[in-house]
């Protein structure tokens, strides 16, 4: 039993690498705790040969089909932005469409992120951004959401998934159960969302019932709601955020995921291995770690050492990990996406291009 959770403890962690190619260290480590996924950020992407070079090592040394993921949302949260182009926000497009009358602009809009991603080696786009764009949190989301209202993120976010698939490209739900009405960064601080259970069932979680079927993942995050049945733990490690509401009252079949565990809104209120067992017992498939080694291989030394010392979260872990596996096999491709040539490329920055000036000249003839 011992091998076996060794053999598995590490399928339910995504991480983070250094730099632009992997270290002897990373890939010792990779080798010991073949994790679920690996994610990359700008300090990773020199340029799409090189990105693929580092994605094709690293998730060679992964658990099987696992995923390749990266944030492309567009505007500000854009990891290919110095590598390929600006790619439009979420808003801009999302108020052209709806100024335009025109909701393939959204399907567009993650058809061309999706072909972006595929062309520097990645499976999955940590999009959309599924919170409503309410007062307490516009200097924290910024142009991240594509309304202040259930029914404009569902409009956005039913189309842009749709153009994901049609690439073969999985998407991802956040922030479950909603950030709009919190004031504080959960990367620092944990915020706490002071909404009534009617007004987050009703407002905030309505894109999560409306769009189940659309989805292959949710991301759960790490804001407080203190009005809750759950009122001071964040949702990332609330048994109650993620079973009883995401999975048993919507119904979500999908893969849970947390936030990284790095950030401050979780980080703050306990050590990071605390954390990763925390999420995996309160309903994660896959716990994320962004940014350091030493968390990564803690939060794994933590998952096992308690797997080991408890029958009843050994059973937790093993079922995780049936599960992680069986949905990463529906969701994530056996071989990685097919190489573009310079000059197949060069035509996809155009079209984003392009695309970008169609969206400020439609918003801007919406506007008039």
């Amino acid at each position: 039993m011992k091998q076996d959770l060794r053999q598995v403890v590490g399928s339910l962690l995504i991480v983070g690498l250094g730099g632009t190619e992997l270290t002897p260290l990373e890939r010792a480590w990779l080798r010991l705790i073949r994790p679920a996924g690996i994610i990359l950020f700008r300090r990773n992407i020199a340029d799409r040969v090189q990105t693929r070079a580092l994605l094709e090592e690293s998730t060679g040394l992964c658990a099987s089909r696992c995923g390749a993921f990266v944030d492309v949302e567009g505007g500000v949260v854009n990891r290919l932005r110095d590598a390929l182009a600006v790619i439009p926000s979420t808003q801009a497009v999302a108020e052209a469409a709806r100024a335009a009358g025109r909701p393939a602009l959204a399907r567009e809009h993650g058809e061309l992120i999706a072909r972006a991603v595929k062309a520097f080696g990645f499976n999955s786009s940590f999009a959309p951004v599924l919170d409503l764009a309410l007062p307490e949190s516009r200097k924290v989301m910024a142009s991240r959401s594509a309304g202040d209202n259930a029914a404009e993120v569902v409009a956005y976010a039913l189309e842009f998934f749709a153009g994901l698939a049609a690439q073969g490209v999985a998407g991802c739900g956040k922030h479950f159960p909603g950030l709009g009405g919190g004031a504080l960064d959960s990367h620092l601080d944990t915020p706490k969302i002071e909404r009534a259970w009617k007004q987050l069932w009703r407002e905030d979680m309505e894109p999560y019932r409306a769009l189940g079927a659309a989805m292959p993942m949710v991301m759960v995050n790490h804001a407080a709601y203190p009005q809750s049945a759950d009122p001071a733990r964040p949702a990332s490690v609330s048994k109650f955020w993620m079973q009883t509401v995401l999975c048993k009252r919507i119904g979500f079949r999908g893969l849970v995921l947390s936030d990284d565990l790095e950030m401050g809104g979780v980080a703050n209120f306990m050590p990071i291995p605390e954390a990763a067992v925390a999420t995996v017992r309160a309903g994660a498939e896959l716990a994320m770690i962004c940014h350091h080694a030493e968390p990564i291989l803690e939060a794994y030394e933590a998952l096992l050492r308690e797997g080991e010392r408890s029958a009843t979260f050994r059973r937790i872990v093993l079922e995780r990990a049936r599960t992680s596996a069986r949905k990463r096999a529906s969701i994530f491709p056996e071989k990685m996406p097919p190489t573009l040539g310079a000059k197949q490329f060069e035509a996809l920055r155009a079209r984003i291009l392009r695309f970008g000036e169609t969206v400020a000249k439609t918003a801007a003839r919406g506007a008039a």
